[in-house]
């Protein structure tokens, strides 16, 4: 398969902002379709990108020129969309969380490798090659043993009419923007990785979850403190500690295509930076995704870690005493 033909299935800000411009730009990827209930938005989008508009879901899905589905829905929708198109017999990147449930989530990654199906959660951060260096860095010792992980992510606060701030549609921090520092736990650290205590704080107005944090423990007594918020001043950070030393990424998680990451390593002999080259881990993730499509690779299995952790995260801060 030379071409993957995507069909977009929703009209979501992260697809106009980042993953539309983003397919455009790929030789290998061709939009063919686009999906809104909203008509107007629809024809505007289809007719800025080429390609054909389509004004409910299923008709995207029955279409014969499509072999790949984005699914930028709201995090409520994904487990429903996602089954939909792989039943349809097309392969899914959906954006992240993949579900708002551990057990769907394993029954969508099932589902997929019975079909022979690509099914990729749209996690993008894990495609730059900043944290590919922090992982030879620390396989090639120069920390020592790993001992620590400190990784937070968090945003400024939303407008009031924010979908994030719907808990019918699956809005709250932990699913938003904890999902960055518990990917980043299992992207550094392995696993396997149990949730120790945790801890949300609900916004009575919106009944979500507007930040949290929650500390985490893996083999060799290995910790990894989380922290994510929707309501506080920007943070996207991971310190990993080790032995001899540390590593600190800061921009870690939403870097812009043009920004040169910066890697702080300290360690007996003082500090020093680390310059890397510019990348774009938007197109890097779409690459991926479409590569595993041409050959054919399975679901990663940290999805399914990843979804147990965000459950546990939940259901360990619900016993807490409030």
């Amino acid at each position: 398969m030379d071409t993957v033909r995507f069909g977009v299935l929703g009209c979501a800000g992260i697809a106009r902002r980042r993953m539309l411009p983003a397919m455009a730009a790929d030789p290998g990827i061709t939009v063919t379709a686009l999906a809104s209930r909203r008509p107007a938005t629809a024809d505007s989008w289809a007719a800025e990108y080429g390609c054909a508009p389509e004004y409910d879901y299923p008709a995207l899905l029955d279409r014969g020129d499509v072999d790949a589905v984005y699914v930028p829905l709201p995090a409520a929708l994904h487990a429903r969309w996602t089954e939909a198109a792989l039943r349809a017999g097309k392969h899914v990147l959906c954006e992240k969380p993949l579900t708002t449930d551990a057990g769907r989530t394993g029954e969508l990654l099932a589902l997929a490798r019975v079909r022979g199906l690509v099914l990729a959660e749209n996690v993008m951060f894990v495609h730059h090659p900043q944290h590919e260096t922090v992982r030879r860095l620390v396989a090639d010792g120069a920390i020592g043993e790993p001992r620590s992980l400190h990784a937070a992510f968090e945003v400024p606060p939303l407008p009031e009419d924010d979908i994030r701030h719907r808990p019918d549609l699956g809005g709250g921090a932990l699913f938003d923007v904890g999902v960055y520092p518990v990917r980043a736990a299992l992207h550094l650290l392995g696993g396997p990785l149990t949730v120790v205590t945790a801890e949300l704080t609900h916004s009575p107005v919106h009944g979500v979850d507007m930040g949290g944090g929650a500390v985490l423990a893996g083999p060799g007594g290995v910790t990894a403190e989380l922290s994510f918020g929707l309501d506080r001043p920007y943070r996207s950070q991971y310190v990993l500690h080790g032995s001899t030393g540390r590593l600190t990424v800061d921009r870690a998680f939403t870097p812009p295509a043009g920004h040169r990451p910066r890697i702080l390593l300290a360690d007996g002999s003082g500090e020093r930076v680390l310059d890397l080259a510019a990348h774009d881990q938007v197109a890097a993730a779409l690459a991926a995704f479409t590569a595993a499509v041409r050959t054919g690779r399975g679901p990663d299995p940290v999805v399914l870690d990843e979804a147990v952790l965000l459950r546990d995260i939940r259901l360990t801060s619900s016993r807490r005493p409030m």
